[in-house]
């Protein structure tokens, strides 16, 4: 989900971005900014802002001591905009010690809602695998705890159920990406007790309007937006087109913001995990998460253009 450097719509919010290489500081109790827009979490009502922040490829930077400052400042940003999710996986390389690394340089942020995935073939290995990520991330316990792309899924929901009765766990879910394998997670919505499903969807994706967002509705699931931007891809093709004029009237200054804001205002939708490695378009994503939201009417009128561009 990275993003080009050098979009030019973007030279405004790059006046806000704070230099990869300046020192760390510690995440202030509350900004000036307003506090981003929320969504109860379905099983609990729990409020969660409404964009949280992914790690796959971005937060993939081995032992590179300016790279993982930068991975940390990109949190500090994160949570000084009232962000709380942070999203990873097993699958994602170095990603795991990157975020441990940054939580522990930024003095274990009190708002982190840490969500992560168990991810591998044996159900057997699956709890050595959740202890490992957990002692990556230095944190007592995750909040949520989710089957990667449904990978021996049956195993590894029964330990993290159990996990959850036991108090280790707060939220079990389950994922896909890219459109993949619905009509299982279909199934697994329907009979199994999952508080979050994690799915691909964005202003182009639109599959899972069809049966599995209000699936999500009616069961009571929390739904986790991933590859908000397609890796990318949604950006690089409107780089260069103006915003369009109804942009001001959701509060929009960039694409990406507009693409953030047509994800999140779904009802069904508790949060997008866009990932990042740069402050300014952290900043600029947790700005999606202020502001008017558009109603069903700007919704089609959002998709109807992007899809004639």
């Amino acid at each position: 989900m990275t993003r080009s450097p050098t979009l030019s719509r973007r030279t405004l919010l790059g006046a806000l971005a704070a230099s990869g290489a300046a020192p760390l500081l510690p995440v202030p109790a509350a900004t000036a900014q307003a506090a981003p827009i929320t969504r109860p979490i379905p099983s609990t009502g729990e409020a969660m802002p409404v964009v949280g922040l992914g790690t796959w490829i971005t937060f993939n930077v081995g032992d590179d001591p300016e790279a993982r400052d930068d991975c940390a400042e990109v949190m500090r940003a994160f949570f000084a905009e009232g962000g709380r999710m942070i999203d990873s996986s097993p699958m994602y390389g170095s990603s795991q010690p990157v975020i441990g690394y940054g939580l522990a340089k930024l003095g274990r942020p009190p708002g982190l809602f840490s969500a992560e995935k168990v991810w591998t073939s044996s159900g057997a290995e699956g709890p050595g695998q959740i202890e490992e990520s957990r002692r990556f991330w230095g944190v007592p316990r995750f909040d949520l705890m989710q089957v990667h792309n449904l990978l021996a899924w049956e195993a590894h929901l029964d330990t993290l159920f159990a996990m959850k009765a036991e108090g280790r766990l707060r939220y079990v879910g389950i994922t896909t990406s890219e459109g993949r394998r619905h009509g299982e997670i279909e199934r697994i919505m329907r009979e199994r007790p999952i508080d979050f499903v994690q799915i691909t969807y964005n202003i182009l994706d639109r599959e899972v309007e069809d049966r599995i967002l209000p699936l999500a509705q009616d069961r009571g699931i929390g739904v986790i937006v991933n590859r908000p931007f397609r890796q990318g891809d949604l950006i690089h093709d409107v780089e260069g087109e103006p915003l369009p004029g109804w942009a001001g009237e959701i509060g929009c200054g960039s694409w990406a913001q507009i693409l953030l804001k047509f994800i999140v205002s779904h009802p069904a939708v508790t949060c997008a995990i866009p990932a990042t490695t740069r402050v300014d378009h952290m900043r600029e994503n947790l700005g999606a998460a202020r502001g008017p939201m558009p109603d069903a009417a700007m919704r089609r009128r959002m998709a109807a253009d992007a899809e004639a561009l």
